[in-house]
């Protein structure tokens, strides 16, 4: 199966970023195929040649290490928000590309739903998604007049896939650790299939797991009779209808003892619901509410009522910066400013950072249900 693109790219860059000194050719090509699988030498050397100035230094014959000019300093990366509403802040960016540009220890939480199918949320997919041929999202009949959310189909995801998705997440870890603050809460969605493999991915990159948020909310994943056999197999269920939603929980290590970082970074905990309530990690929730979808149609739209006591939680004395790397219609922007939180987003979708700029200040102003 061909490697994803880009990701070829973010398995050199994240093996030349962990280095001291120039890798060999062999060496890099050795990471990459630890980290996706078998690529093809051709690919990665190729890439290696067409991207010296730019990306790689070839500092003797067969060696690189990546190039001075462009670390901390990525030229393709927006030095301006696209959209800024209120308190919150929006990028057209690719978020690993904005994530290396960014100062280090500036953000203090991170609360993102992000493409963890990776292939999902692809030109290709999007577009037969947009088209209603469904594709590797599945799109559900219509139930009692109502029309149900299309949804990704994340048991196709091959042996390979897999790989990707650790990856991606290992890298994207990593270029967290750079930017966030110590102590600070990274929450991440996910679903039971694949928690685990986002779990072990960020956390091998050195963030702490600290656990799961439990999103109790109906959905229509699973709980489907055997397809083109499900009369003669009436009483079957493929696998269990999906009743939660899982959100991963990790943390940039501390720096001293717990109360040493919330009195210089202002972290490391949750925010208590009240004096007498501590925040907890089972959340009762509903399935996003008609007029939020009619607001913002993202195919993976949560509703603001979750979202609101996920952000206020995630920054303990309520001071600081919440990330949103997958931002897609600004939601979790949505929920902070309606908090008074400060807030950025990166979003690499030019059609949903415009559905965002329309989205924000109508979310953020919401009654929740």
């Amino acid at each position: 199966m061909a490697v994803a693109p880009g990701l070829v790219r973010d398995a050199v860059i994240g093996f030349l970023e962990t280095r001291d000194e120039p890798a060999s050719v062999k060496e890099i090509l050795d990471a990459v195929s630890a980290s996706l699988g078998r690529v093809s030498p051709s690919s990665v050397r190729s890439y290696l040649t067409l991207n010296v100035p730019s990306l790689f230094s070839r500092t003797e014959r067969g060696k690189y290490s990546l190039s001075a000019i462009d670390d901390g300093n990525v030229s393709h990366v927006a030095l301006a928000p696209a959209v800024t509403v209120d308190k919150a802040s929006l990028y057209h960016a690719n978020c690993m590309d904005w994530l290396r540009s960014r100062d280090p220890n500036s953000i203090h939480a991170v609360v993102t739903d992000p493409p963890y199918g990776l292939v999902e949320y692809s030109e290709r997919e999007l577009t037969k998604l947009r088209e209603g041929n469904g594709g590797i999202w599945r799109i559900p009949p219509a139930f009692d007049g109502h029309r149900r959310a299309p949804l990704p189909r994340f048991t196709v995801l091959s042996a390979q896939d897999r790989v990707q998705l650790h990856s991606f997440f290992n890298l994207f870890a990593k270029r967290l650790r750079k930017v966030l603050v110590p102590g600070a809460n990274v929450v991440v969605a996910s679903n039971p299939l694949l928690s685990h493999l986002v779990a072990s991915a960020m956390s091998d990159a050195g963030l702490e797991l600290r656990g799961t948020i439990v999103r109790l909310s109906m959905t229509m994943r699973g709980g489907d009779r055997p397809k083109n056999a499900h009369h003669e197999f009436s009483s079957v269920s493929v696998m269990p209808r999906s009743m939660w939603e899982p959100w991963v929980v990790l943390r940039k290590p501390l720096e001293g003892r717990v109360q040493d970082n919330l009195r210089k970074w202002k972290t490391g905990g949750f925010r208590r619901i009240s004096d007498d309530l501590p925040f907890g990690d089972v959340i009762k929730s509903s399935p996003t509410p008609r007029a939020e979808r009619l607001i913002a149609p993202h195919p993976s739209l949560k509703p603001q009522s979750f979202l609101r006591r996920i952000v206020r939680g995630s920054l303990p004395l309520g001071e600081g910066v919440v990330l949103d790397p997958f931002a897609g219609s600004g939601s979790t922007l949505a929920a902070a400013n309606a908090l008074g939180y400060e807030s950025i987003g990166v979003e690499a979708d030019p059609k949903f950072v415009r559905l965002a700029d329309e989205a924000i200040a109508k979310l953020s102003t919401l009654t929740p249900r």
